[in-house]
């Protein structure tokens, strides 16, 4: 545990992370399965972003604190850009011939005809604040133990700039969900279990899509060896339990939790190698051997 307070947000305009060049198909270590694990995912920001900004928005006039009040601007500014990048990432894989539109109306008739439909603000608020809890534990720790270090620079780069910037943000959903809506313990846990079970199902729905039209071969193997890399012994997420579990604690707030080590090495290169993002994700990697 870790008892930083907010670095501030950095409303920094997206780096140009040469997305529309020869980037392989199989970009992180020519492995099918991790690659369209992060794939899959960044088919669901472009949505899911603009999800989160219009759930804070519900609550923008409520707020009276000043601090609080910039960033949100700054938040729905940084989602923004984020969308925007993912966006240009997924026409690439629309490009492989994943049926990107039809996943993205999908998702928007799940968030928005079912979810904002039929769930209260709160609830949905508790939603964003939620995903928000899950992307910054995956941003603090997804670069820690060299996860990308045979990953494509570009791609590399790409999700090193979007985790620096969910760790930048990662208190706002639940400042305006705990201070200004009031939501309760039950409404913020509640939702946060809905998420966990969700996220991953929709992540790997939009995974079976991709193999099938890849065309991968021994896919209940590829998917064993996977699935173990994800949850087995040492994976990814089981080193991750104790900052997802800390959501549970009714004393938690997120600046509470997450080393900052690989955030402070990001931002230091960033600046030094002024505004290369390809730079500083090489580097934080490399710190990370």
């Amino acid at each position: 545990m870790n008892t930083q307070t907010s670095h501030g947000i950095t409303p920094r305009r997206s780096p140009d992370f040469g997305l529309d060049g020869d980037i392989p198909k199989y970009w992180l270590g020519g492995d099918p399965f991790k690659t369209r694990f992060f794939d899959a995912m960044s088919l669901l920001f472009p949505e899911g972003e603009k999800f989160f900004i219009v759930c804070v928005r519900d609550y923008r006039n409520q707020i009276t604190d000043p601090v609080l009040q910039a960033q949100v601007k700054d938040f729905i500014y940084q989602e923004g850009q984020h969308g925007m990048v993912h966006t240009q990432f997924n026409d690439r894989v629309k490009a492989q011939g994943i049926d990107v539109d039809k996943v993205l109306q999908k998702q928007k008739s799940i968030m928005f005809g079912f979810f904002r439909k039929h769930f209260s603000r709160a609830f949905t608020l508790g939603q964003t604040a939620a995903a928000e809890h899950l992307t910054a534990l995956m941003a603090h720790g997804f670069f820690s133990d060299g996860l990308m270090k045979d990953a494509d620079p570009r791609i590399r780069a790409m999700y090193a700039w979007h985790a620096v910037e969910e760790i930048e943000h990662k208190a706002v959903a639940y400042d305006v969900l705990t201070k200004v809506a009031k939501a309760n313990y039950f409404t913020r846990i509640l939702s946060f279990m809905l998420v966990t079970f969700t996220f991953p199902f929709h992540v790997f729905m939009i995974m079976r899509h991709m193999f099938r039209v890849d065309g991968v071969k021994n896919r209940p193997l590829v998917w064993l060896k996977g699935l173990w890399w994800l949850y087995g012994w040492g994976g990814l997420y089981p080193k991750l339990i104790p900052h997802y579990l800390a959501y549970f604690l009714p004393f938690f707030h997120p600046w509470k939790f997450g080393e900052m080590d690989i955030y402070q090495q990001w931002i230091a290169e960033f600046e030094r190698h002024r505004g290369d993002a390809i730079a500083a994700g090489n580097a934080i990697v490399a710190a990370a051997a």
